[in-house]
């Protein structure tokens, strides 16, 4: 893989965050709670559970995250590189076609409370950013545990881009439900 430009990678990155919030904000917050729960016609998650599914991983990723870009070190910038593994999980999530079975762990509720999963989302999507910009003067190399295995690390480069790909994912899904 060829480094990447830190800074155009984090930019975009926050561009899809920031429209993320957006097209939850425009298209889910003043929805109506039968709407947010209706299962999708092909028997997929509602938008409600979309929504709860992608809150799963901030819940997991954000503090992670946060813990990591905290952490003291020597802030000389090495130009990043996704790896390979972290690369392939970012490609499984940007491609439409193949479906995936959610881990047992980030499994929606069957009927969650749609405008605290909306507002919850919102929240999440502003501490993204927020990480997003304290990256610019930080080492994207760095390793993160990932949510399915403790064992398995990813650079935090790649924990962004899998993150914001995997809620691109369902955004769509959920957008497809309307």
């Amino acid at each position: 893989m060829e480094a990447l430009n830190q800074s155009d990678l984090l930019n975009s990155l926050r561009a899809k965050t920031a429209s993320h919030q957006l097209q939850v904000k425009n298209n889910f917050l003043n929805q109506n709670e039968e709407v947010l729960l209706r299962p999708s016609a092909s028997g997929g998650w509602s938008i409600a559970q979309c929504l709860e599914h992608l809150n799963s991983y901030g819940n997991y990723y954000l503090p992670e995250i946060k813990s990591a870009l905290d952490r003291p070190r020597n802030k000389s910038l090495t130009p990043f590189k996704s790896g390979w593994l972290g690369g392939y999980f970012t490609r499984m999530m940007e491609s439409p076609l193949k479906k995936y079975k959610a881990f047992k762990n980030h499994l929606p509720a069957p009927q969650p409370d749609p405008a605290a999963v909306i507002n919850e989302f919102i929240r999440q999507q502003e501490i993204l950013l927020e990480h997003l910009y304290k990256a610019d003067q930080e080492d994207l190399n760095v390793r993160l545990p990932i949510s399915i295995s403790k064992f398995i690390k990813l650079q935090i480069g790649d924990v962004f881009q899998f993150l914001i790909a995997h809620n691109e994912r369902h955004i769509n899904q959920a957008v497809k439900n309307l």
